[in-house]
């Protein structure tokens, strides 16, 4: 963090100190909330939770390092700074933190992608200075001042992925560190039960380029015009990304390995140079192109972003992670979310990666969030299934994933859903064969990641 007093802090967050022996004592470190992960020299933010008050761990965490709390009520002999709201206070620190940092600051949104390309991007960004990113999907009210919390005097490239579930969110985190280059994915389905229309998610997302001064880059995505009409709402310059012809950052002569991982050849004006991707699926090369042009925008050098581009990882988790057991199941773990965009991509790398010889089995879970569009979304998820050449599909969930099996049923896929209690794990492991390929792909309020992680680690009876 860059170091300020809690004298300071207290006037950002409009404070009262308790306990404070020395006002102009520094924090170095960032917010945490968790009294298990207290950075030496930070500062404990003492949030309600489901099961725990984090005012019963204050004195835990400045025994751990804390300099201070940030609290709504005192707490004995623990040195805090008394807020009537704490994740308001931290919104205001992070403020103050971000007006004090001189770095680049980078703004990262769209409807499914964001954290592969955030970590894409930080792959490329740390061969050419320091660079903090949102850990994981750390997206909203809470993560986005930790992350910010993070930065340090030396720190070149602050990366921020911004989530949305409502119209103003992102303009509220803008508001908080306002980015100088903001980056849009693309606009799909995610969260349509709640925005009621793709144009209602494209104004919502839009926020991030409004926020932009007139010497900012928006880095639009070409390939969607939804995204590409979001260059008229800003004064910022524009770069945009894809694999349409006239794209500032463009993808050519794009495939995909036997482990689905795809290369092509990148082109920026006049440079060009192939890149061979490590993350898997043939929708990364939109996050990867994504990751590459923001780079640039941000001054990267051509060669450099090929070099970070090429040794990228995804390392969020259950996120297109691939492995192969030691019966040759291949198994597919896209298990964080599930967008219906992003669900009909995890069933490309399935079909891409089983390739001509393999069986193609899928463990689908039920998709939320989609409102009326629920039951059409659901079938055509089953189409996809289909013309993939899925030869077996476990579905979990409610309703829709029963309505799923049943329809993959009637199109002469083997289907079956998993009933409450069983093991989805033992039930999907039931059909394999050695050398199967196998996709698990579901939001993660299912608990898919750890089915997925149970099934990595069997075999074929």
């Amino acid at each position: 963090m860059i170091a300020l007093s809690l004298g300071r802090l207290a006037a950002a967050a409009g404070a009262r100190l308790d306990q404070v022996t020395d006002p102009d004592a520094l924090v170095t470190g960032p917010f945490s909330f968790d009294s298990r992960e207290v950075a030496a020299g930070g500062l404990f933010a003492c949030l309600p939770g489901s099961t725990a008050d984090g005012h019963d761990f204050a004195a835990q965490a400045v025994s751990a390092g804390a300099v201070a709390v940030l609290a709504t009520r005192p707490v004995d002999g623990v040195p805090a700074l008394i807020v009537p709201d704490v994740l308001v206070a931290m919104a205001a620190i992070a403020t103050q933190i971000a007006a004090a940092y001189t770095g680049v600051v980078i703004g990262l949104t769209g409807s499914a992608g964001k954290t592969t390309t955030k970590d894409i991007l930080r792959a490329i960004l740390a061969l050419d200075g320091k660079t903090v990113a949102t850990e994981k999907s750390f997206n909203n009210e809470l993560g986005f001042p930790v992350t910010v919390s993070r930065v340090e005097s030396g720190t070149g490239y602050l990366v921020l992925e911004m989530g949305a579930r409502g119209p103003g969110h992102i303009a509220a985190l803008c508001q908080v560190a306002p980015p100088t280059i903001a980056t849009v994915l693309g606009i799909g389905s995610a969260h349509i039960g709640e925005f009621g229309s793709r144009e209602a998610i494209a104004a919502a997302k839009s926020e991030i380029v409004q926020a932009l001064p007139p010497l900012g880059m928006a880095v639009l995505n070409a390939d969607d015009p939804l995204v590409m009409a979001m260059a008229d709402q800003t004064e910022a310059g524009v770069m945009t990304f894809g694999t349409s012809p006239g794209s500032t950052v463009r993808a050519t002569d794009i495939q995909v390995d036997a482990q689905g991982r795809p290369g092509f050849v990148l082109l920026h004006r006049e440079e060009s140079g192939t890149v061979q991707l490590r993350v898997h699926g043939r929708h990364n090369v939109t996050n990867a192109l994504a990751a590459a042009a923001t780079a640039l925008a941000a001054g990267v050098p051509f060669a450099t972003v090929l070099a970070g581009l090429e040794a990228a990882e995804i390392v969020s988790g259950d996120r297109m992670q691939v492995s192969t057991r030691a019966d040759g199941v291949t198994v597919i773990n896209d298990t964080f979310n599930a967008s219906p965009e992003a669900m009909l991509a995890a069933i490309d790398a399935l079909e891409d990666i089983a390739g001509a010889g393999r069986r193609r089995i899928a463990v689908i879970g039920e998709m939320a969030e989609l409102g009326d569009q629920a039951e059409t979304w659901h079938a055509t998820v089953a189409d996809r299934l289909t013309a993939s050449g899925t030869d077996h599909l476990v579905t979990v969930g409610g309703n829709h994933a029963v309505a799923l099996a049943e329809t993959a049923r009637e199109a002469g896929i083997s289907a079956e859903h998993a009933e409450t209690g069983q093991s989805v794990a033992e039930q999907a492991n039931k059909v394999l064969r050695p050398d199967d390929v196998l996709l698990i792909k579901g939001s993660n309020a299912l608990g898919l990641g750890a089915v997925a992680r149970k099934l990595a680690a069997m075999t074929t009876a």
